[in-house]
């Protein structure tokens, strides 16, 4: 379950005035969206997506507004103005136990990003504009010796008055607060955790007092940004990478809006969206450039997930059967056979991810028949060294297999151990700075020292470690290393099919050795860290 709140007094794009009746703004309950299925208003498609996340969604808007709200459904609460928005936005989130989405009611969004937005795995996350830089332009001063500024250039019509960096929002500025060199503007949405909720509640309630401090283009979202960062929240950002966001304030740009929308591919940006990025160099290589289209095909044809690990376990099983004749053509067709077992082994999470069918049942028996599955092979590959006799009595294959079995069981229980341990342990917290400080240079400064304080011991070596892996090379290095289930099924099938169950259990006890140690070398220096 989500809370959505809907701001439907969001400030018009700077430079321009919207026009309306009277003078007042085009409403996005008048904006029609005639492109799109069933032509519906960009406040009507709205709510509908606000809906499909778990609750009846809130919308905050002037009085003079609020019959239209009204009249295409949903909650609405009156507001005056910026400071009643602030409170009517505290009321809304002080006491819920659901995460909190917060957007614009004039907002043009795919489906995709929403759900992108609202299941990251971070806390909090709002959805940023970079700056792009010239390449032609000199480079800047160091930013140790840049100035606060209140920021005055535009992007996309919203004020650039954001510091991004390291994956989070660094500052951000108002009217009133600088901010030294801004890169970034905030888009509108932001999603919280429902742990943030009591402390959103507190900084909009502070930020309604300080109100007659800020200006017209002043945003909610922007301000609540500010309160969250200033208060010592992470705040996440993404960008809207290869989908659509818009805030849509007349016809015109609504037209345009419609037609850039049309031009991205949803489908294809979800299904990208399935495949995990944290995969290693086998499976991204040589499995996931073209599993992911299978995994439509099987949503599409109505397949579970269940289903398709049931496929993989079978291919799994037969593979094992296959290296149990002791044959060289069993050998080659159960190193082929493995392969596809390993196949279906991700198109089931894919087909999860893509059609959102998610489960207990599902997560177990992935995790538990992937251990199942290896372990057969092993004893499969054993059995056909002792079968084919080309070992005497297979002893030594049989100690070879054990020792492979016990190391990749040392290892699974380091990951799954130390991920548990990790996520009991409480964040180190972030500096934090009073609202009416005007300048960000005492949270840039602490945040300098917190950064020194860390980069120095075990953590300092652990930060140059991370730093390394921005080397592609070296990417890919320490993600083989680890031996991850990709490369351990590729060294059976290509070992297997070209050499023999010895050469094969060598390579897994050697490689899975040197994974196990350095996996136990890393957990043991970040616990210390």
């Amino acid at each position: 379950m989500t809370l959505v709140v809907l701001l439907g007094s969001s400030p018009g794009p700077i430079g321009s005035q919207p026009p309306g009746s009277g003078g007042r703004p085009v409403l996005p309950t008048d904006l029609k969206l005639t492109s799109l299925p069933g032509a519906p208003t960009a406040y009507g498609r709205l709510l509908g997506q606000a809906t499909s996340l778990g609750s009846q969604p809130i919308t905050i808007a002037r009085p003079g507004d609020a019959a239209a709200y009204r009249e295409q459904g949903g909650r609405v609460v009156e507001s005056a103005g910026v400071a009643e928005d602030l409170w009517a936005l505290a009321d809304a989130v002080e006491h819920t136990t659901d995460n909190v989405f917060i957007m614009p009611a004039n907002s043009l969004i795919h489906d995709e990003l929403i759900y992108q937005i609202t299941k990251a795995k971070r806390a909090a996350i709002a959805l940023i504009l970079r700056e792009e830089r010239d390449e032609n332009a000199p480079e800047p001063p160091p930013i140790e010796e840049a100035e606060p500024e209140i920021g005055r250039q535009v992007l996309e019509g919203l004020p650039q008055r954001t510091r991004a960096g390291r994956g989070r929002v660094i500052s951000v500025g108002t009217s009133y607060h600088a901010v030294t060199r801004p890169n970034a503007a905030l888009l509108g949405p932001i999603h919280l955790h429902q742990r943030h909720a009591a402390v959103l509640a507190e900084v909009a309630r502070e930020l309604a007092g300080m109100a007659h401090l800020f200006g017209p283009e002043d945003d909610v979202t922007e301000l609540l940004v500010l309160g969250l960062v200033r208060r010592g929240v992470s705040i996440g950002v993404r960008g809207r990478r290869d989908l659509f966001y818009r805030r849509l304030h007349t016809p015109q740009d609504t037209a345009e809006a419609e037609r850039e929308f049309a031009g991205f591919d949803e489908d294809r940006a979800r299904l990208d969206n399935a495949v995990k990025g944290a995969d290693g160099f086998f499976t991204t290589f040589f499995v996931s450039t073209y599993s992911r289209f299978i995994a439509r095909w099987a949503a599409r044809r109505g397949l579970t997930p269940n289903q398709i690990t049931l496929i993989s376990i079978f291919f799994g099983l037969l593979s094992a059967g296959a290296f149990a004749t002791g044959t060289r053509a069993g050998w080659i067709a159960g190193g082929v056979l493995i392969y596809f077992a390993f196949v279906f082994d991700c198109v089931d999470g894919q087909v999860a991810r893509y059609a959102r069918k998610f489960g207990v049942l599902g997560a177990w028996l992935d995790a538990t028949f992937d251990r199942f599955k290896e372990y057969a092979v092993f004893v499969g590959l054993a059995v056909g060294a002792t079968v084919s006799g080309q070992f005497g009595d297979g002893e030594g294959v049989w100690t070879l297999a054990l020792t492979a079995i016990g190391l990749q069981s040392v290892k699974h229980l380091l990951d799954f151990s130390f991920g548990a341990a990790n996520r009991r342990r409480a964040p180190v917290p972030l500096p934090t700075l009073d609202l009416h400080v005007a300048d960000d240079r005492p949270l840039r400064t602490a945040l300098e020292e917190r950064r020194n304080s860390r980069n120095t011991g075990v953590r300092g070596l652990l930060k140059l470690w991370t730093k390394a892996g921005k080397f592609r090379p070296m990417h890919w290095a320490r993600k083989m290393i680890v031996f991850p289930i990709g490369e351990r099924f590729a060294a059976i099938a290509i070992t297997a099919a070209f050499f023999d169950p010895r050469v094969t259990f060598l390579t897994l006890v050697i490689w899975g050795g040197v994974a196990a140690t350095y996996t136990l070398t890393g957990r043991i220096l970040r616990s210390l860290a």
